[in-house]
């Protein structure tokens, strides 16, 4: 089995990077720290319904997302 790299995948980048630049549109997840649209009742991830929508949190999480690999597993990898 190969060693994944340390480098994170560009298009992490690239949505932390759109994320970024628009964190109004988001919210971060108070119990798994997981970004999703400001339209969402309820994590897609861990299901929780608190969010944080400072754009400030938002952006924060963003970045230290878009830097590192993905660690979690989402709804999209159980399908």
């Amino acid at each position: 089995m190969s060693k994944p790299s340390s480098k994170p995948d560009p298009s992490r980048e690239q949505k932390a990077a759109r994320i970024a630049s628009n964190p109004s549109a988001y919210k971060v997840c108070e119990g798994c720290d997981s970004i999703v649209g400001v339209g969402a009742a309820l994590c897609p991830n861990c299901h929780s319904f608190r969010f944080d929508v400072t754009a400030e949190r938002v952006v924060k999480q963003a970045h230290f997302l878009g830097s590192r690999e993905q660690s979690s597993v989402t709804a999209e990898d159980i399908s």
